[in-house]
């Protein structure tokens, strides 16, 4: 049987804690981005080393934003 879908995977786990709503919705979108900034990889792809690339670009995007 193949694998559910990543969202739904991320809306099991997320209702499994009881996380609002909202909370869901905020945490997609951040997954989102984060595929994105991979060029649309699967999270399954991915490990430690885009995770910090994903986080570096953030800090480095805000501070910039700041300027």
């Amino acid at each position: 049987m193949s694998q559910p879908k990543l969202i739904n995977q991320v809306h099991s786990a997320i209702r499994v804690k009881n996380y609002s709503p909202r909370t869901e919705e905020a945490y997609w979108h951040w997954i989102k981005q984060f595929i994105f900034f991979h060029n649309k990889r699967h999270p399954n792809e991915m490990g430690e080393p885009e995770v910090s690339a994903f986080l570096s670009h953030l800090a480095v995007k805000r501070l910039c934003d700041c300027l």
